[in-house]
């Protein structure tokens, strides 16, 4: 399965897919890594893997419908069978979604359908939920909205600050994209509706 993966930061879970990729039996490979900014450091993990990389910052384009074309373009050129968004802070549009709907997924720091948004962890902190987690998902038109692949929970402790829960979070979540992101490259996957189905 050819991965293109999309970043905007320090690029800890691309690592985690560049580092399972090197076994020829995970069933998938980074064939690309895009990003909405220069100079951060998933590019050079990217680079430092031989793998090819492109940045498309939004402030170069007339508007987000000309940036999401252009990524449009940039991510088909690799031929992925499913893209990632690994801490890729942008949303995507219309043409993104047309191309890849089905293809792309995401990962958010909270048991989906619950506290949406760039707060996952705090949201679920501050209502008092002793149970919080990650989602894989395939995006769609809304906010986290899209049919779930995967879950992680993860428990909240008396003591808990939201960056405390949250590098917590992220610890299953690199592990849960991990593994079903080469469950689904191995055994293949079905969308019917919002249920997903991994592997045979």
């Amino acid at each position: 399965m050819r991965l293109v993966v999309l970043v905007s930061g320090a690029g800890t879970n691309l690592q985690a897919l560049l580092d399972a990729a090197t076994d020829p039996a995970y069933g998938a490979t980074v064939v690309a890594v895009g990003a909405d900014r220069d100079g951060i450091e998933a590019l050079a993990r990217a680079e430092q893997a031989g793998v090819p990389t492109f940045v498309l910052r939004v402030r170069d384009f007339p508007d987000r419908v000309a940036w999401d074309q252009a990524l449009t373009k940039a991510v088909a050129e690799h031929q992925p069978d499913l893209v990632v968004s690994a801490g890729f802070m942008k949303l995507v549009g219309k043409d993104f979604l047309a191309e890849f709907g089905g293809r792309f997924v995401n990962t958010h720091p909270a048991l989906s359908p619950s506290f949406p948004g760039v707060r996952g962890a705090a949201d679920a902190l501050d209502y008092g939920v002793k149970v919080t987690g990650c989602t894989l998902f395939f995006v769609d038109e809304g906010v986290d909205t899209g049919p779930i692949i995967a879950q992680r929970a993860v428990a909240v402790a008396d003591g808990d600050t939201a960056e405390t829960l949250h590098e917590r979070i992220k610890v299953a979540e690199r592990a849960m994209l991990v593994e079903t992101i080469g469950a689904m490259a191995r055994g293949g996957f079905t969308i019917e509706g919002r249920r997903v189905a991994v592997g045979g």
